[in-house]
Order: C-alpha cells, then sequence, then structure tokens
C-alpha cells in the first residue's frame, strides 16, 4: 500500500505536538497587522499568542491572505516526488479561497503526475474542527486504511464534527465585515453574545443569542451535550482567543456535563486566523456527533 502525507493549513489550529504526534503537515496562510505580513505560524515563532491578541486589543488593523499556488505547488510536489500520494484537508471554501487553488494544483499536478493519487478536500470546517477532521485521518491512516478509504469517509463524516462558539465582542466581527455597525453598537451596550456554529454550507452562522458571559458559557456546555454522540475518533476540544480563566470554566462544565461518558476535554489556542477574524474573549468548543443539518440544501 502506497503511504501518503497529509495537508492542512493555518485554521487547522493544531499545536506542535499534536501535528508531530498525528504526522499531520500545514501550509500557512498569511495575515497583516497594521500593515505587517506575518505567516499564520501555529507555533506563535514571529509573535506571541499574547502580543498577538494584545495588538487586536489596541486596535490594530488586522486582515488575512489566502494560500499561495507556489505553497501547494511546493508542497504536493515534494510529497509526490518522494514517493507518497496527498491529502490535502482544508479550511472551509466558505471562509477561504485557498482549497480552490489547491484544486488547480491539483489538476495541474495530476497531469504532470499520472500515477500519483492526489485528494483535495474542502472540510466545510475551520479551527480545531479542521484539526480533529485530520487527526481522525490520521489515526485511520495508522490504522492501514488506504488513502481512497480515508478520502471517502472525511467526505461522508465532515458534516459530523460540531462548532458551538461565542465571542465576547460584537465589535471584532464588525471589523471582519461580519455584523454590521448597528448590531456590533446595541450588542455592546446589551451584552448580546452569539452563539456560532459552523453550518452546512461551511459558514459561520448565528445560530442564537444570548445576554452575558455566564450566560454564553453555559449554553455552549449544553449544545456540546445536545451534539454529542459516541462516535469513532471521537474528539472533544474548547479553543480560546487567549481567555484561559473562561476556557478552564467551559472545559470543566462540559466535563462535568458529560462525566457519565467518561469524556475528557482538551484545551488548545484559537490561531491567529480564525482568532483575528472572530477577535480576543472568543471560546469554541468541538466533537463529533449529530450531523450539521442547519442551512443544507
Amino acid at each position: 500500500m502506497k503511504k501518503f502525507v497529509i495537508i492542512s493549513d493555518s485554521c487547522c489550529d493544531l499545536s506542535k505536538e499534536l501535528r508531530e504526534q498525528f504526522d499531520v503537515q500545514y501550509l500557512p496562510m498569511h495575515f497583516y497587522l497594521d500593515g505587517k505580513e506575518y505567516d499564520a505560524d501555529l507555533d506563535w515563532q514571529k509573535i506571541s499568542v499574547k502580543e498577538f491578541y494584545d495588538e487586536l486589543r489596541k486596535g490594530a488593523k488586522y486582515k488575512t491572505a489566502q494560500i499561495t499556488k507556489q505553497q501547494y505547488e511546493e508542497a504536493f510536489e515534494k510529497a509526490i516526488q518522494d514517493g507518497y500520494d496527498v491529502l490535502s484537508i482544508s479550511c472551509s471554501s466558505a471562509l477561504s479561497a485557498s482549497v480552490k487553488v489547491s484544486y488547480l494544483v491539483r489538476d495541474e499536478l495530476q497531469a504532470k503526475y499520472p500515477d500519483a493519487k492526489i485528494f483535495c478536500i474542502d472540510s466545510l470546517m475551520a479551527c480545531y474542527g479542521l484539526g480533529a477532521i485530520c487527526i481522525a485521518a490520521s489515526k485511520m491512516r495508522a490504522e492501514g486504511k488506504t488513502i481512497d478509504e480515508v478520502a471517502a469517509w472525511v467526505e461522508a463524516n465532515k458534516l459530523k464534527m460540531n462548532q458551538e462558539c461565542t465571542v465576547d465582542k460584537l465589535s471584532w466581527l464588525k471589523a471582519a465585515g461580519r455584523v454590521s455597525a448597528a448590531s456590533a453598537f446595541f450588542g455592546g451596550i446589551l451584552s448580546i453574545k452569539p452563539i456560532i456554529i459552523s453550518d452546512a454550507k461551511g459558514q459561520n452562522f448565528a445560530l442564537e443569542k444570548v445576554k452575558g458571559r455566564e450566560t454564553s458559557i453555559n449554553r455552549l456546555v449544553e449544545r456540546i451535550e445536545e451534539d454529542y454522540e459516541e462516535f469513532p475518533y471521537q474528539d472533544v476540544t474548547v479553543v480560546h482567543a487567549d481567555c484561559l480563566e473562561a476556557a478552564e470554566q467551559l472545559k470543566a462544565k462540559i466535563e462535568e456535563r458529560l462525566k457519565d461518558k467518561n469524556v475528557k476535554v482538551s484545551m488548545g489556542y484559537l490561531g491567529p486566523i480564525v482568532g483575528g477574524t472572530c477577535g480576543p474573549g472568543t471560546l469554541a468548543a468541538y466533537c463529533f456527533g449529530k450531523e450539521v443539518t442547519v442551512n443544507k440544501e
């Protein structure tokens, strides 16, 4: 059986430890803070987590850039020349055009290397939801599954990854063009906290609105309990945008709520791509479970 690499992008939010443990590669997207360009480095080598979120709190202008065609070409071709097939699992096409670039490169390289297998999958997910899908793919690879089997499983199960997210301030979503100025203004006055899921189209969708931080955390717990099902490669994880205390609170509450299922919740940081859009104080929880049907055609 031919070996294959798993390649994702900066939106997977996998720590170095997890990437090494599960042998998942990633291609960095890019972001700008007040015009200065950075690779969206998941190891935070050029700018620390604290520095990044503090700059956002100070009002730094932020924007992102997708993965380039050259990045995909170099990564895919190196893998093929080293004797591997390629499984690329990308951030939702509703949030980034990077996956469309991967399709273009795949088609070009398939013509050049007709014996190579290159699968490019739109995960319809971002952040740790994407990372968890990559980890599941890695576990299947370790079990001896072929690239065809793993790619088919990912396509069939990607909508069973559930996201439950809340932001601290609507002003961050306003800056990213996700909500209107009026909604951000009145939401701030009333301490409105949206509950944001990743819908069946891979869009971040505000499903509910609640009042206050504590209420929003409790609602995330309730919704994760509703989402959760026993599942192969189950992975329940909380990520945060520089709000460790709130994340630990959310983690503890989920573990308490799911204690009869003996669930242990992992924790990590929200990376610079999604974190820069949603802003400091963002909290999210992920698990495999019920299929996402909101906005499904």
